[in-house]
């Protein structure tokens, strides 16, 4: 497995296991010494290879053309007619020849005769192999076309209308399109065809694993209804393994030159090492040897967060948010280049483009700041979640061998996960059961827009970062810090009324700067890789490169005085553990009115107004909190 990724030793009948299914492919090669001997011979040892099995021609011509063995894999049908080689017979000694050597053949060219056409709007026209459109063409992929991409964001901006489908099409196209790039200009780092299908297909196959409303699905309902510690990446590897045995594509597999470690390949460049092998060694991959793990860096870089994951969506969503996109991933792949740095071979970039690197960390941030974070989709997602909560119970969907299985339960089942889509919300919205009830009321308040309520937004002293698990205990706290008199109110705030919410912002490294993770070269020495310091791009960079806020929302917005008391508990807790005053969100802080006292309509916030001074009046029985407070 760890030995050359472009030759696969012999067996009678070569299995293995991937994931939950086994992938049965025909056997490779038949040549019984070493399959790896042919890419180190000489010009003069492969004419003799050539002479023994009686292509001459074929030596005389390879001799011309200086052509040795680590040349061999790039010999396709179009350069043998180039250099002469047009008669038939010769052209198939040739590939019996290399398939008994161990060697695979290109088999197919860039343009491929199947090739399909895909008209995308944001990279134009885009060719797709054809085994690329047989994955498309399957119902586990076409799911994905009602998925949105970035879910409860579309409840928020009208535009956000696209799915994980077209999303998809693009890192497919953008994967190949860099991989290519690097193969024509860097021929010395032998880039087979086969490396760039399989490079395409995990583009394509990435997202498989999304479940309703994206990272809603994953992020927050699964850990709430079963505590796993589930990733969509996980469901992508399994739907994908799913996806090739019910659509029976073994076969379309080999006729393209795939085998069992290319689907490892595949595998780990959507999940990462798929084994705990890489605890006890250096290299952690099967797929591809050390030569080539510049290629996992491609779809997911888990080095430096710069792939072409990242590319597609900083275009396509900034286009359907209406949010300026300040980096061009196509000037970017022009000045790609593939460098050992100690040792590892790894995606490099010229340092004339250290801006523009941290101009997509700042795209990044910027569309978290301003769309993924926005603190209307996170209560709109917050709502959903609930609903999807209360609604998991009562909702199934039919798995395999005529199993109905909940909502939750359909991670471990890629039969019923097929199913499972957006349209959960729908489902819920047209049911008359009693159970659904509760879940229907809240997602009728999201289309009335009638949402929870954002209360008040600080952020943590610095150098502190607040858990996820300690949302319960700030909840339990917020409750604690009600002031006596709002103890003593006649509207009460339950632990259950308030939601916290934490926001982090970051460049995708937490707190560090990604750029110390790439490595750069100067067109005077285009093979040694280079460190660029921050103040040798500019002096204007950020100095921090994370920072956390925690939102607090109420879930009754329709009472301005539980609004009210939730604020107020926020501003004390806030005080006591030396955080900024919280900001508010534009309305103003009702006045306690304490049980069995009537509620005097003149000290009230909406008659507060003296209509003849247009001025406001706070009212006396407001106590401290005399102020109207606004962001």
């Amino acid at each position: 497995m760890n030995g050359h990724p472009d030759c696969t030793p012999p067996a009678k009948k070569p299995r293995m296991a991937l994931g939950a299914y086994e992938l049965t492919f025909s056997q490779e090669s038949s040549y019984q010494e070493d399959p790896q001997s042919w890419q180190f011979w000489s010009v003069e040892e492969l004419a003799e290879q050539l002479s023994q099995r009686g292509l001459q021609e074929l030596a005389n011509k390879f001799q011309e053309e200086e052509i040795a063995g680590r040349h061999l894999h790039f010999v396709s049908y179009e350069r043998l007619k180039e250099m002469g080689i047009r008669k038939m017979g010769t052209i198939l000694d040739f590939e019996k020849f290399l398939h008994d050597i161990g060697c695979k053949t290109n088999k197919w060219s860039t343009y491929h005769p199947s090739t399909k056409i895909f008209n995308d709007p944001i990279h134009g026209h885009v060719e797709l192999h054809p085994l690329c459109v047989k994955i498309i063409d399957t119902p586990q992929f076409q799911r994905l076309r009602f998925i949105k991409q970035l879910g409860a964001c579309y409840f928020v901006f009208p535009g956000a209308a696209h799915n994980r489908f077209e999303h998809s099409l693009g890192v497919c196209h953008l994967a190949g399109q860099l991989t290519r790039t690097l193969q024509r200009r860097q021929p010395e780092l032998m880039i087979s065809d086969e490396d760039i299908l399989c490079v395409e297909i995990a583009g394509l196959c990435h997202d498989l694993g999304h479940g309703p409303f994206s990272h809603l699905f994953d992020g927050e309902f699964i850990p709430l209804v079963s505590g796993a510690k589930w990733k969509h990446e996980d469901a992508s590897v399994e739907m994908f393994d799913h996806l090739v045995r019910e659509n029976k594509l073994e076969a379309q597999f080999a006729q393209f030159g795939l085998t069992e470690t290319d689907c490892i390949f595949i595998k780990e460049q959507i999940k990462g090492p798929l084994t705990q092998k890489h605890q006890q060694t250096d290299y952690p991959y099967q797929g591809r040897a050390k030569e080539k793990r510049f290629l996992y860096e491609i779809v997911a870089n888990k080095r430096n967060g710069i792939d072409v994951d990242k590319w597609d969506y900083f275009a396509r969503d900034c286009h359907m948010l209406g949010i300026k996109n300040n980096f061009d991933h196509n000037r970017f792949m022009k000045f790609s280049r593939v460098i050992s740095v100690d040792g590892v071979m790894q995606i490099c970039a010229r340092d004339k483009e250290a801006s523009s690197l941290y101009d997509m960390f700042h795209t990044r941030s910027s569309l978290h700041r301003r769309a993924y974070q926005h603190r209307g989709n996170k209560i709109v997602e917050a709502m959903l979640v609930e609903a999807l909560v209360k609604a998991d119970d009562h909702i199934k969907i039919p798995g395999k061998n005529g199993s109905l299985l909940k909502m939750s339960e359909c991670i471990n089942d890629m039969a019923a996960y097929t199913l499972l889509t957006d349209h959960v919300l729908h489902q819920v919205m047209i049911s008359t059961t009693p159970e659904l009830q509760e879940s229907r009321n809240i997602i009728n308040n999201i289309m009335s827009r009638k949402l929870y309520k954002c209360v008040g937004q600080s952020q943590p002293s610095a150098g502190r970062v607040i858990s996820g698990d300690d949302i319960p205990l700030i909840k339990s706290q917020l409750i604690e810090s009600m002031t006596d008199d709002d103890k003593e109110s006649e509207v009460t705030l339950d632990i259950d009324d308030v939601i916290v919410h934490l926001v982090y912002l970051d460049y995708g490294m937490k707190d560090k700067n990604p750029i110390e993770n790439v490595r750069f070269y100067n067109k005077s020495d285009p093979n040694r890789a280079v460190e660029v310091r921050k103040s040798e791009v500019s002096q204007m960079l950020p100095e921090k490169f994370a920072e956390q806020m925690i939102l607090i929302y109420c879930k009754d917005p329709q009472q301005k005085a539980k609004l009210g008391i939730a604020a107020r508990c926020f501003e004390n807790w806030c005080s006591k553990h030396n955080m900024e005053t919280p900001k508010h969100f534009g309305w103003e802080l009702t006045p306690v009115v304490k049980r069995g006292a009537s509620q005097d309509p003149a000290s009230t916030p909406q008659d507060s107004r003296c209509p003849d001074q247009g001025t406001e009046v706070t009212p006396h029985s407001a106590g401290k909190f005399k102020q109207r407070l606004s962001f």
